[in-house]
């Protein structure tokens, strides 16, 4: 198999502030020639540093090494739609099919060891497609789940949200442990569940997107608090410090009909705040912002951030839905990317 040039024109920019500052690249994996991602709906590393991107083309799993060349794929013909993806310590993989309506654990090399949910069944919450806005009821696993987070003991807290407004527990095994939330604004309740991270102390983040928040819980479901100020957040992280990275979708693609940004999204003149990397300390302070869709075809702006991974070198990578998200008044430009890596600069 012969492999090709970058998937994009390569660009480069320097981004970020102070102790996060890095060299933003697009361009950077080397896909077989032909193949295309169409659109990267998850990525993540592993212990040795390689890159999986969870795509929506017809190699769902590639695998990357740290420079972008192309090492492999895996997962064809299984999965009816890539959504979220995560790398546990041991190198299994996880990947969370929305429109499977169930969540798959895989060896690294691809050997499937454990499913949860009932694959092709959706949980009867009556909403009617991927519309938070038609649920009527909350329900056990799953309806269009979303992300899948690890806690520091095995246990495995999954975000099911386009037809669901609840957070499944897990144990290692599989077994449920307990499910929480229901549709609404107020603490514990949310509109669209969409990403979701555990920090070494066992605190759950939940990226409520179209609540434009994220919610902090117990291990055990219990509502601590809210970080507001947040664009609709797609897919939060966790680096080996403990600092916060929230990838967010911004006001500009991706929205529901009918559905407006609140007025303190746009400053007056201003358009509304678009796709940005936005990273916080353990406390919720903001210590950088990245992006904000001013440029989203530049090297390090954004114009449908869905997820964020940060390795073990302190380098970020960002997935884009580009082509499900849309634009106001027409398709994505041509030239828009789906996945960009953020090299950490440490001069």
């Amino acid at each position: 198999m012969s492999v090709g040039g970058s998937s994009a024109q390569t660009r480069s920019a320097r981004v970020g502030a102070g102790a996060f500052q890095f060299q933003a690249q697009v361009g950077w994996e080397q896909l077989p020639a032909g193949w295309n991602l169409v659109e990267a709906a998850g990525v993540a590393s592993d212990s040795t540093g390689n890159v999986l991107v969870f795509n929506r083309g017809e190699h769902p799993l590639i695998v990357f090494d740290r420079q972008g060349r192309f090492l492999r794929s895996w997962g064809e013909g299984f999965f009816v739609r890539p959504h979220g993806l995560t790398i546990g310590p041991d190198d299994a993989v996880y990947c969370v099919d929305d429109m499977g309506h169930a969540v798959h654990k895989f060896s690294p090399d691809g050997k499937l060891l454990l499913s949860l949910g009932t694959r092709g069944v959706a949980a009867d919450t009556g909403a009617q497609g991927f519309d938070y806005r038609t649920i009527r009821r909350a329900a056990g696993p799953f309806n269009c789940p979303t992300n899948l987070a690890l806690a520091a003991n095995g246990d495995m807290y999954v975000a099911d949200g386009y037809g669901n407004a609840r957070v499944h527990h897990f144990a290692a095994d599989g077994r449920l442990i307990r499910s929480w939330g229901s549709c609404g604004a107020g603490p514990g309740e949310f509109h669209l569940p969409h990403g979701i991270a555990v920090d070494r102390a066992g605190t759950v983040y939940v990226a409520d997107r179209e609540n434009s928040r994220v919610q902090l819980f117990s291990p055990d479901g219990r509502f601590v608090e809210e970080w507001t100020g947040i664009a609709r957040p797609c897919q939060v992280r966790i680096d080996a410090t403990g600092n916060i990275y929230v990838a967010e979708l911004g006001y500009r693609a991706g929205m529901f009909p009918g559905n407006v940004p609140p007025p303190q999204a746009t400053a007056e003149g201003a358009s509304p705040t678009g796709g940005r990397l936005s990273i916080f300390s353990a406390a919720g302070q903001l210590l950088t912002r990245i992006g904000g869709g001013e440029r989203p075809t530049a090297a390090g702006d954004f114009l449908a951030p869905h997820d964020v991974w940060i390795d073990r070198f302190g380098d970020v990578y960002m997935a884009e839905v580009i082509a499900s998200a849309g634009c106001p008044g027409g398709p994505p430009p041509a030239e828009c990317h789906t996945l960009q890596k953020f090299t950490r600069v440490t001069n």
